[in-house]
């Protein structure tokens, strides 16, 4: 475990606060994706200012996109024919490593494709035989893994192609989301267990959308889904970013452990974002959640109750969740996320690892795990180099005098100020 220890604030009294979150994450990126292949320069508002938004950032200008920062938060993006011969350093960012390379393909020229040492653990055979079929040339050495060359040559045919998807949505998006490019559009089916994250693939579509591409799509059977992109012009326009709700899902759980109240401004009252529905949990686990002109505003329960719930569409939400269940008053089991095991760690094992390291009691289940309510004792929480797990033991800290918690820093992927920000909702220094 790391030497960069960070000591979780403890409090013994109601949290009351609000909390202002920067932008998605999820929709940054496929806003600047959509940008760079939009016919006319577009302006992006309210854009993540974090590591993986960066790395998109990056990658694009790698590729000949311009981008012009107008303030810390807007950015103006100027499309320009994709070039290589080029390298893109894709962090541990799925979104990246799963939705550049079907645009790289439309680059003239060799685009290399590495990441940190955990993103060459993450699953990437489903895109590099999807690009294949597709008829684009990828390099892997045989390992279905980063790093990875695709071997652009400045057209994309397109067409159908069959994929199984249920190892993460990012496969159906990244094709998607360039697939206005390719000369003949794309048909994704997905064959296999139910897709994961459905609503990060709506939010896809719906985004494709509003930037005039035609779509269609057919998820009646989540394990016989398809999705059709037409070939054509799109442009994404001036586009301001939605908050990230998953990120601010862990402000919220602050008031659910501590029975206090915090409130995240200038929440959609309709989103595709799958983090919105973390007021339907909070409410079932006891919790009071208000959507008003305030924003969402979320009261914690004198007793919070456990929950049996299936999190397949909302997977990213699991380590926040877990770390409310560990308070409650019954035992919680958290299903249908069997394919957090391929994130940025595997969420499950250190999921079940650190609660038990804490004195709690969690088991792994083949999709999930349980929680057993326990009293928990001061421990240092590992963070596998995952931002949700830093979050998880700041939540659990709390209520847990001597939590310390390894490597805060690596928030910065979605949230750069994250620990400041906690540290002044605990002080209730105002606005975090």
């Amino acid at each position: 475990m790391s030497k960069q220890m960070w000591s979780a604030p403890c409090i013994d009294q109601p949290i009351h606060g609000t909390v202002v979150v920067p932008g998605s994450k999820s929709i940054s990126n496929r806003a600047l994706v959509l940008a760079a292949i939009s016919r006319e320069p577009c302006t992006i508002s309210n854009l993540l200012v974090a590591r993986d938004s960066a790395l998109m950032i990056d990658a694009l200008g790698a590729l000949g996109i311009g981008i012009d920062q107008l303030d810390r938060n807007s950015v103006r993006v100027t499309p320009h024919n994709l070039r290589g011969p080029t390298h893109i350093d894709c962090g541990l960012a799925g979104t990246l490593m799963r939705f550049l390379p079907p645009l790289a393909a439309t680059a003239d020229g060799d685009i290399e494709f590495d990441g940190d040492e955990g993103a060459r653990r993450r699953p990437m055979a489903t895109t590099i035989e999807s690009l294949r079929a597709l008829g684009v040339a990828v390099s892997d050495a045989g390992s279905a893994s980063l790093p990875f060359t695709v071997h652009g040559d400045g057209v994309v045919p397109g067409g159908s192609v069959e994929l199984d998807a249920s190892a993460s949505s990012q496969f159906v998006s990244g094709l998607l989301l360039s697939a206005p490019r390719f000369e003949n559009g794309i048909t994704v089916r997905h064959r296999g267990e139910s897709v994961p994250s459905l609503p990060h693939i709506e939010m896809t579509v719906a985004m494709l959308q509003e930037a005039g591409a035609e779509v269609r799509s057919d998820v009646e059977d989540p394990t016989n889904a398809r999705w059709t992109v037409r070939p054509g012009v799109i442009n994404l326009g001036d586009f301001v970013v939605e908050p990230d709700l998953s990120n601010a899902a862990a402000f919220l759980g602050a008031a659910m452990v501590t029975a206090g109240s915090v409130t995240v401004p200038t929440w959609p009252t309709k989103t595709t974002q799958a983090g919105d529905q973390i007021r339907d949990v909070f409410a079932e686990m006891g919790g009071s959640c208000v959507l008003d002109d305030a924003g969402l505003t979320v009261t914690g329960p004198e007793r919070m109750v456990g929950i049996d719930i299936d999190l397949r569409d909302i997977g990213e939400l699991t380590p926040t969740i877990a770390a409310v269940a560990v308070f409650a008053q019954t035992p919680s089991k958290l299903r249908g996320v069997a394919h957090l095991r391929g994130h940025e760690t595997n969420r499950l094992a250190a999921l079940v690892t650190e609660i038990n390291r804490l004195g709690g009691q969690a088991e792994e289940l083949a999709d999930g795990l349980t929680i057993t309510p326990r009293r928990l004792t001061g421990a240092s929480i590992a963070t596998y180099h995952d931002h949700r797990m830093a979050t998880f033991g700041a939540i659990v800290g709390l209520r847990v005098p001597g939590t310390t918690v390894e490597n805060i820093g690596t928030t910065a992927k979605t949230m750069p100020e994250f620990a400041q920000m906690w540290t002044a909702l605990v002080r209730g220094d105002g606005a975090a």
